[in-house]
């Protein structure tokens, strides 16, 4: 049973990993035995981010990728296999909202920043369409590969505020499932492409419309809370499990679909 599960000795690629998020799931890899290849647009929170993976592996390397440059993305992917032989694994964890993007309670739709809108779409839509390209590629030669991208509860139904953020993460449940059939039809049942919707979880990103400079709750979070069976936000650590099993041979006849880590948030009428 434990070998189902293990990911020991895959090479696994994480966009993002300098990030909160891409760097939780990175040492949760580490830590499971898995050779990571942390990807960051930033040197110094990726030369940071290898630091603290290294305390728990030796296989760790770090790039400088731009997940919305292809040709950058090449030279990762040449410098990978050169490196390990292989890609197994691709975690497409480069995205996120941005304050700009974030439309206030006072404002509209037709106060939207459009420079902010195609920022974030493109982030989050085309940031994990490339990669999934480029590494995706190598992954058909082998025959053998899997794909993990992080859609959003925004996906499920409306939430106010985001919407640059919301047709993205919509757009990358869509393309999940498009590329899901796409692999497996061309390449065999060896490729297999999933998503995960988190639910709310405190980060960096969302910090002030969540939580007030004092410390409590704002309005959006009692309204989210109000809306979660489990009545509490996520903690980071409770998406790894999911990520973990995806990736795994225990989900050998998983694809194309989009598992919510959301504390009952998605499932919930609010009755």
């Amino acid at each position: 049973m434990n070998e189902l599960f293990s990911i020991a000795g895959k090479v696994a690629v994480i966009t993002g990993a300098g990030g909160v998020l891409g760097g939780n799931i990175a040492q949760h890899f580490v830590q499971q035995g898995a050779k990571v290849v942390a990807i960051d647009i930033r040197q110094e929170q990726l030369d940071n981010r290898v630091a603290e993976l290294k305390q728990y592996g030796e296989d760790v390397i770090g790039i400088i990728g731009n997940v919305l440059d292809i040709a950058s993305l090449e030279k990762v992917a040449e410098e990978i296999v050169a490196k390990w032989g292989r890609i197994d694994i691709l975690l497409n964890i480069a995205g996120g909202n941005m304050p700009g993007a974030t439309l206030e309670p006072e404002q509209n739709f037709y106060d939207m920043d459009i420079s902010c809108w195609e920022k974030v779409t493109n982030l989050n839509m085309n940031g994990t369409v490339y990669p999934s390209m480029i590494f995706g590629k190598v992954m058909a030669k082998q025959g053998k590969g899997c794909i993990i991208n992080v859609s959003s509860m925004a996906a499920y139904s409306a939430i106010t505020r985001v919407p640059g953020y919301s047709a993205a993460k919509t757009a990358v449940a869509n393309f999940t499932q498009w590329l899901a059939c796409e692999m497996a039809l061309k390449y065999g049942d060896g490729i297999r492409v999933n998503a995960i919707a988190p639910g709310f979880f405190i980060g960096d990103q969302n910090r002030r419309v969540l939580i007030n400079p004092d410390g409590s709750l704002t309005d959006r979070s009692k309204k989210v809370l109000a809306k979660t069976p489990m009545k509490r936000f996520g903690d980071i650590k409770e998406l790894n499990g999911a990520v973990h099993f995806l990736c795994s041979d225990a989900a050998s006849f998983v694809t194309g679909a989009m598992l919510p880590i959301d504390g009952g948030f998605s499932a919930f009428s609010g009755v």
